[in-house]
């Protein structure tokens, strides 16, 4: 088996070096290569990757923008090797990535797998308390950072491993963004490829730097999936429908307790205590468990409403998705 990495760039020189300096660092001696897809940057990154040109078997292309669904299928067409790592360019790898990743495959072979991310020293408070906000037991990124508890589970193009045979049998991403991955994994599902979550074959994700980034990026997550629930019913589930549900629950219980009991609202603020508490403790900082319940506040009430009005236009008014929300489709 020889892995290929897939990783698709847009304007972010400065963290590409800092992936591919991890890639260097890798414990493995068997060979790996690297492709680097280089999708329209105004701010490219060539220049970063003459650099490793001694030190990493690495190729680079240069193409139109196309979205990084489409990057990463550019890639995968010109990779040499027989299963595709794919990652995000603001990803860096600890150094036994490569060992774990094939240790669990040779355990248990899948087509498909997923691995979680977690946060490094080096990055900033904001990125630390986003990262709680993904990954945490306490919101809806438990499965994210790492629960096994999942029967199905649909690994996140950040850190995805895809083989060539299931790349060519499903062509690989689609033009929805974001929205690609589970797309991809159902259609995996469909052609009876298993996929599978690899604890073990994590990342560091830097994520998204600041506020209102974050708060674009969750929005448009919300608006993907009922999207993707109109496409693929059947595996359309209500732990979906929560962050909307805890929105509108919320503007409930906050109207309740003027006119009847406090009590719901009460539920709401163990709750952010219970953020709060964990985060802090969890990062040793209490300004990360400040900065947590601004990052669970955001993900919840941009993805809530992102899915709100996506449900109503695409589920009750039947519209169609293109037309609605231009923004989440690429054209090829």
């Amino acid at each position: 088996m020889k892995f290929s990495f897939i990783i698709p760039v847009y304007n972010r020189p400065d963290e590409i070096d800092e992936l591919l300096q991890s890639l260097v660092l890798q414990k493995y001696d068997k060979p790996f290569e690297v492709v680097v897809i280089e999708d329209g940057s105004t701010i490219p990154c060539q220049h970063i990757i003459d650099t490793y040109q001694e030190r990493l078997a690495i190729s680079y292309y240069f193409k139109e923008n196309s979205g990084p669904g489409d990057s990463r299928n550019f890639g995968m067409r010109k990779a040499l090797g027989d299963y595709f790592l794919i990652l995000d360019s603001d990803c860096i790898l600890p150094p036994d990535y490569l060992l774990e990743a094939e240790k669990a495959l040779e355990l248990n072979y899948v087509d498909c797998f997923g691995g979680p991310d977690k946060a490094l020293d080096s990055f900033s408070d904001i990125q630390k308390a986003i990262n709680f906000s993904m990954t945490s037991f306490l919101t809806t990124g438990g499965i994210r950072g790492g629960s096994e508890k999942i029967d199905k589970f649909q690994p996140r193009s950040f850190n995805m491993g895809l083989s060539k045979k299931a790349f060519e049998a499903s062509q690989g991403f689609g033009n929805i963004h974001p929205g690609e991955d589970p797309d991809l994994s159902i259609r995996l599902w469909k052609m009876n490829f298993e996929t599978r979550l690899f604890p073990k074959a994590y990342v560091y994700h830097k994520r998204r730097i600041d506020w209102s980034k974050f708060y674009k990026q969750v929005n448009k997550f919300g608006k993907a999936r009922p999207i993707l629930d109109s496409w693929y019913p059947e595996y359309s589930k209500l732990t979906f429908f929560f962050p909307t549900l805890f929105l509108l629950g919320f503007l409930a219980s906050v109207v309740f307790s003027f006119f009847w009991t406090c009590i719901f609202l009460v539920l709401y603020v163990f709750y952010f205590l219970a953020i709060f508490i964990v985060s802090t403790f969890q990062n040793k900082s209490l300004k990360i468990g400040f900065f947590s319940l601004i990052a669970v506040v955001t993900q919840f009430y941009g993805y809530g409403t992102g899915f709100l009005k996506s449900f109503w236009n695409i589920k009750v008014l039947k519209k169609k998705p293109q037309e609605v929300f231009p923004e989440l489709f690429f054209k090829k």
